[in-house]
């Protein structure tokens, strides 16, 4: 009881410890992870010039994105393409606020008028922009569908920021010019020309086995190179693969499988508990309804020419007779047999011409099609009558038709029997005879069709065939996944490389992958795997299993980068062969005690060439490649001196100038002055934005915020 009331006198003592507690407890939260102090760090996908990109309208815009790109793009591709999108705009912006440039009503009706002027929703009955119909249009998104009425409100951003970037940059233009006298500089660098006598002792004459380059020379040449070693954060890994592979065994199971489906074959009836008799493949009759029961590949009931059959069974399936079977063979990841069901002779390509009559609810129709489906039977039915009478009419009554691309070549279209069409209208064009003329419907409408001609007819094969994938057993997938596991657990205890050596495996390194990279060599699109890299638990030496389309990868992170200068051995690509070069002139320079061309060439067992016509816009030398600091060289030499060493791109040269050819004077050095105002104007296009860019204060979340 005394312990009892001693905790009730402390009561409130012991409230002010635990709320103490639990205050520092959710501070050391906080400082663990300091974004917890800042919504705007978590709901911010990055900053631009001040220019905040919020993660909500951000996604939105990927969303669209990735609608508008389909399948073939990745997410991460969409994302990349959008943050540039933004970055680009938010950069744009800066400028246009500090010139005070915008886009107003009448320059935005302008821009609609040009951009929508051969839209049918917007032409008069004249044919002519109507501006009265776009603004019904407008207003009709805004009451009917907001999201609707949003794209709309984009797009018409999109055009302002396409036409203010177009203003922008002319205004920059506007501002450059070529004048006379950098015309006349510009005539002179490549009108002046030396004519040269030279010795080249090529770097290449030192093998690079006999130059070492150390790691402190490497180190100190990144420092005197800053600019050309920065580099992003960076990440390396090396895996091992673990494929779900078909074996040997796999694919002789499958090919039996399917051989087992020619002949007749018992199958367990469970109504009647008695196995019933199937007839096979090669007997059964109904070979549409046995492929679609028994192969992974639907029944195709289209006659193929030999062209369209896989090139190494086309000779062999196109020589079979009705009924008679090939196989099995390989093709495209399957193991085949195919019979000839049926044969034909087909033109390989048709000409007709057509009038498309559609009808509401069909394929691709306009808001203005207002017919039903009998009134457009109706139509067509009509135009065939006055057609049939009198085909001279044909190209009159086009005005009726849908087909606008048509319509431009009187109706007519010209195609191959491999090409996609509807069914219906292909059928027609190859089934029936040159001069045929009828009304035909597809999911488009009626079409009124004439056959106009067809090339001559060739063999058509209809074929069946029976297809089964090759693709790794349950008992293959099991091994995979039981050895995927052994290695995973193994390689925690062993060195990654060697353990993978010992199991005959491949362990393959990839490095500097960067934090918004998604590629890995080998394995592909692996975003997971590059997400895991760049965890802050992820620790170096770590070892991960990731399921990857192909089976299993066993993954292993090896280096942390961090944002800055490279490290020696990321650097080691380009720097051993510049500071090896710097190292060959310096032994060459060394052994060289000669002032003259004749001597030099002669203690270097070389001969003394020459070069003619060398100018300053294309610092080339014949015979020895491109070489500025050479030619430069050239020009601050007079005529029949010769220089020192020089040390070039490409070796160590001594230079004699035989020859100096001035520019030819010019009255007026205008044509050059424009071609000078030609060349910036270039650079303007290409350089300009990426200027503004570099100069840019760019901060990059999505890396935190957007995965």
């Amino acid at each position: 009881m005394a312990v009892l009331n001693k905790i009730r006198q402390r009561s409130l003592f012991l409230i002010i410890i635990i709320a103490l507690a639990l205050f520092s407890f959710v501070l050391a939260d906080l400082f663990k992870n300091n974004n917890a102090f800042s919504s705007k760090s978590q709901n911010t996908v990055g900053t631009i010039n001040g220019k905040d990109i919020t993660r909500e309208d951000f996604m939105q815009k990927v969303e669209i994105a990735q609608k508008q790109a389909g399948p073939s793009a990745t997410n991460t591709q969409v994302m990349n393409r959008v943050w540039e999108q933004e970055v680009r705009q938010a950069i744009m912006e800066t400028q246009f606020k500090e010139l005070n440039i915008s886009v107003e009503k009448d320059q935005m009706r302008d821009l609609l008028k040009n951009t929508l002027a051969t839209s049918p929703e917007f032409l008069n009955e004249a044919g002519v922009f109507d501006e009265n119909k776009l603004n019904e249009y407008i207003i009709n998104l805004k009451e009917t569908s907001a999201a609707t009425y949003q794209e709309w409100v984009n797009y018409e951003k999109s055009l302002s920021s396409n036409a203010l970037q177009q203003n922008y940059f002319n205004l920059v233009k506007a501002g450059l010019t070529g004048t006379l006298e950098e015309g006349k500089f510009e005539h002179k660098l490549e009108g002046n020309k030396v004519d040269i006598k030279f010795v080249q002792i090529p770097f290449s004459s030192i093998a690079d086995s006999t130059v070492t380059v150390s790691k402190s020379e490497i180190s100190s040449y990144i420092e005197k190179h800053k600019d050309l070693y920065q580099a992003d954060a960076s990440r390396d890994i090396q895996y091992v693969e673990f494929k779900e592979a078909p074996t040997v065994e796999d694919e002789n199971d499958i090919k039996a499988g399917i051989v087992a489906l020619l002949n007749d074959y018992e199958v367990y009836n469970e109504a009647t508990k008695a196995n019933d008799v199937v007839t096979g493949f090669s007997k059964t009759l109904n070979n549409e309804d046995f492929v679609n029961s028994n192969s992974d590949i639907k029944f195709d009931n289209r006659f193929l020419f030999k062209s369209s059959l896989p090139t190494a069974v086309a000779d062999s399936i196109f020589k079979l007779n009705e009924g008679e079977i090939y196989g099995p063979y390989k093709d495209n990841g399957y193991f085949k047999v195919s019979k000839v069901v049926a044969l034909k002779q087909i033109p390989d390509s048709a000409k007709v011409r057509h009038i498309l009559i559609p009808f509401v609810g069909a394929t691709r129709v306009g808001p203005d099609v207002t017919k039903t489906e009998e009134q457009a039977k109706q139509t067509a039915d009509s135009i065939l009558s006055i057609v049939k009478s009198d085909r001279s009419k044909f190209v009159s009554l086009l005005d009726l038709s849908s087909d606008k691309v048509s319509n431009e070549k009187e109706g007519v279209i010209e195609f191959a029997y491999t090409d996609s069409f509807a069914p219906e209208f292909k059928d027609f064009s190859f089934e029936n005879q040159k001069g045929d003329l009828d009304v035909v419907k597809t999911s488009f409408g009626y079409h009124i069709i004439e056959i106009l001609s067809q090339t001559e007819k060739e063999k058509a094969v209809q074929i069946a065939t029976i297809a089964r994938k090759i693709e790794p057993s349950q008992a293959t997938i099991d091994k995979v996944f039981r050895d995927a596991s052994n290695f995973e657990i193994s390689a925690e205890n062993k060195d990654f490389a060697e353990l993978a050596t010992e199991s005959k495996y491949v362990a393959r390194p990839v490095n500097s992958i960067k934090v918004l990279d998604e590629n890995i060599p080998g394995i592909g699109n692996q975003r997971q795997i590059v997400r895991w890299a760049f965890n802050d638990e992820t620790e170096i030496g770590k070892i991960k299993r990731f399921n990857i389309p192909s089976g299993y990868a066993i993954v292993q992170l090896v280096a942390k980068h961090k944002e800055g200068l490279m490290s020696v051995e990321e650097a080691t690509v380009t720097a051993v062969p510049a500071i090896r070069k710097e190292k060959k002139a310096t032994i060459i320079r060394n052994r060289i005690k000669v002032a003259n061309l004749d001597d030099l060439a002669a203690a270097e067992n070389t001969t003394v060439k020459t070069a003619s016509a060398i100018n300053m816009k294309n610092p080339t030398i014949s015979g020895a490649g491109r070489e500025p600091f050479v030619v430069g060289a050239a020009f601050g030499l007079k005529e029949g001196q010769t220089s020192k060493l020089i040390d070039g791109n490409n070796g160590v040269y001594m230079i004699q100038v035989t020859k100096i050819t001035p520019a030819v004077e010019l009255d007026n050095y205008q044509a050059a002055a424009n071609q000078v105002e030609k060349q910036k104007l270039n650079v303007v296009n290409t350089n300009l934005y990426n200027a503004l860019k570099e100069a840019a204060d760019i901060e990059d979340n999505r890396a935190k915020t957007v995965e």
